[in-house]
């Protein structure tokens, strides 16, 4: 493929998805460095997609707004008007190649009515709702399981590149206002954080909650960072989580941190790359730490840890049980997190602290050898 090509990027929907496509952009933008590359996305993820310099333009697919408007007898006509609108102005913009990493229904659609006459996506075996007959370059993935960050970067095979997720990890950029921001709150904590400054995010969305560790848990093992680690622990929510949250640190014994208001991910992503260690569930959260190239120790539950592991150095805490893995959302039993232990995620974060403090020591010792050596 050409350089100086305008390029559409379609993965549409949850937080964790989006991050984890962003080292095969990365890659992209790398190999082709003069394209220009526009991504259509849902409003959760918008912002941190504008923060990224790879990506020229960031155009949002309102699906909750339509799904409602089209339902209205009053909006339905204007609803239709503004898909029309929307339509015209994907074709407008003369797409030579669109890539479709979210290979279902609705982003096969936008792929097709893009008007790009190169259309690269899934074969059928890799994608779903019948999404694969929008494209005309299929790509086929391993068989069995893989991650997802390695599922997007085959997909660039079908422009003929051929990259390596190891080779690509980039840190999120993270505009100034927002590093000022999470400096701010940083610098008005009455007490100085004491090293190493653990997060931990109890949380998933509403619609995932059946994800979640049990909070006492997450309490208990707080206290035991800070006390047998001399650890700090900024606890970090999402929309309708603080109290939950607070409930949770209220039941501790040790002080912790309660994490600021974030008014986009990068904000979030700007805290976690403050921290020596993350600990938290299979959420976006977990892969935007990755991302911001924190160690990470994940606890799994109904999820697949070989599909969803995140980027760079991770722990997987994981307990073999008969139902696991699943994607049953009503599951109340959550026998696979019941079965999780404070002490399995204990010992991973003392091991990885370690590991961690062994490398900035042989850092040090490196900078002051080559001091000396000028």
């Amino acid at each position: 493929m050409e350089d100086c090509q305008k390029i559409l990027i379609l993965r549409l929907g949850a937080v964790g998805d989006v991050v984890r496509t962003l080292p095969a952009l990365k890659a992209l933008k790398e190999s082709y460095p003069f394209s220009r590359i526009t991504w259509v996305v849902e409003e959760p993820s918008r912002g941190l997609l504008e923060a990224q310099p790879e990506i020229d333009k960031v155009v949002l697919f309102p699906r909750k707004r339509w799904m409602d408007g089209i339902k209205s007898p009053r909006n339905v006509w204007k609803t239709i008007g503004e898909m029309w609108r929307f339509v015209a102005g994907m074709r407008e913009q003369k797409f030579q190649v669109v890539l479709d990493f979210h290979g279902v229904l609705k982003s096969g659609l936008i792929s097709i009515l893009s008007g790009s006459p190169r259309r690269v996506g899934f074969e059928r075996r890799s994608s779903k709702e019948w999404n694969s007959l929008f494209s005309n370059i299929r790509v086929s993935v391993p068989a069995g399981r893989i991650s997802r960050f390695e599922k997007n970067f085959a997909l660039l095979r079908g422009l003929g590149l051929e990259a390596n997720v190891g080779n690509h990890r980039e840190k999120l950029h993270i505009p100034k206002a927002d590093w000022e921001y999470v400096e701010s709150f940083f610098s008005r904590l009455p007490t100085p954080i004491r090293r190493p400054l653990i997060a931990i995010h109890p949380g998933t969305s509403h619609k995932t909650s059946y994800k979640r560790w049990l909070p006492g848990r997450y309490g208990q093992l707080a206290d035991r960072l800070i006390r047998h680690l001399g650890a700090s622990v900024i606890f970090t929510w999402g929309p309708g989580e603080m109290e939950w949250v607070e409930d949770i640190q209220r039941n501790m014994k040790e002080p912790s941190v309660l994490g600021p208001r974030t008014e986009s991910l990068t904000q979030l992503g700007e805290v976690y790359g403050r921290c020596d260690l993350y600990i938290g569930g299979d959420t976006g959260p977990m892969h935007i730490a990755s991302m911001m190239g924190t160690p990470v120790i994940v606890i799994y539950g109904p999820t697949d840890p070989v599909v969803n592991e995140p980027l760079g150095r991770h722990w997987k805490v994981r307990k073999e049980v008969s139902c696991s893995p699943c994607r049953k959302r009503s599951c109340k039993e959550r026998t696979c997190l019941k079965a999780v232990a404070v002490e399995d995620v204990l010992k991973p974060a003392s091991e990885m602290l370690a590991i961690s403090a062994d490398s900035a020591t042989l850092n040090k010792k490196e900078e002051r050898s080559n001091a000396c050596q000028s």
